[in-house]
């Protein structure tokens, strides 16, 4: 069974997922904050991709995204961290990016590779629903790839339900429209669509991101949803630490503050 679908089986609620960029704050750093966040109780993380335009990040990831590249982080030098990943690490890992370097990677060898290092989903930002499922779905599968997708507040019902009909591991909650960064609460609307999520029963769990920063922003979402990821708390706590494991405790102090 892919992990991802193993945690939920085991786990429905107060899932904690992490981000962070590959290569950030330093370039070999990957496996050290995977062991860091493993170590720390966290269930699943995902691995950011470093790239030159991430349209859906705020200032803090594409500040950690530049470091990356800057650090000489590629796809290529990604993976060669990855290969002996599944020796020490066995939470569900899925890789976060954007279509354009997948594609200059190769889609078909993308996805082998990352079959071949232990990669259990993807999350591509950019990549239009619909043309997932005419040209990118077969491929996914035929490497047993979960990809998951992201809704909004202003994601028609009927798109939300088709997205979950097409899914077998969670549904992306985006907090707001916008793009990603820490908040200090989330406004009655904002709890209201977490609600109306709950309220669709779909058939995938949904887990919260954009905005999760401490104990208000994850106690409101887990009220309603399986769980939150965290991305740019924890990129903010890597860059000022510069050590995984005093990250990781930062983190999660804050969450209980």
């Amino acid at each position: 069974m892919n992990r991802i679908k193993d945690l939920f089986e085991h786990k429905n609620k107060g899932i904690l997922s992490v981000y962070f960029c590959a290569g950030h704050p330093t370039l070999d750093s990957t496996a050290d904050t995977l062991k860091a966040l493993q170590n720390g109780k966290v269930d699943m993380v995902e691995i950011g991709i470093p790239f030159s335009d991430p349209l859906a990040d705020g200032p803090t990831i594409q500040q950690a995204s530049a470091t990356a590249l800057k650090n000489g982080m590629t796809l290529h030098k990604l993976f060669d961290q990855l290969s002996n990943i599944r020796h020490d690490i066995h939470i569900p890992l899925i890789l976060m990016g954007y279509l354009n370097p997948i594609l200059h990677y190769g889609f078909e060898a993308f996805c082998k590779r990352c079959q071949e290092v232990g990669i259990d989903g993807l999350i591509i930002p950019d990549l239009p629903f619909d043309q997932f499922k005419a040209e990118y779905l077969k491929t996914t599968k035929q490497y047993g790839l979960e990809v998951i997708f992201l809704v909004t507040p202003e994601t028609p019902e009927a798109r939300i339900r088709e997205i979950d009909a097409y899914s077998h591991a969670f549904i992306y909650a985006v907090s707001s429209a916008s793009v990603t960064g820490a908040q200090q609460s989330f406004s009655d609307a904002k709890q209201a669509y977490f609600n109306q999520l709950e309220q669709m029963h779909l058939n995938n769990p949904q887990l919260v991101g954009f905005g999760i920063s401490n104990r208000a922003t994850r106690e409101a979402a887990d009220a309603h949803t399986a769980g939150v990821i965290v991305g740019s708390k924890f990129v903010t706590l890597l860059a000022e630490k510069h050590n995984a494991q005093e990250a990781v405790t930062a983190l999660v102090e804050a969450l209980e503050q």
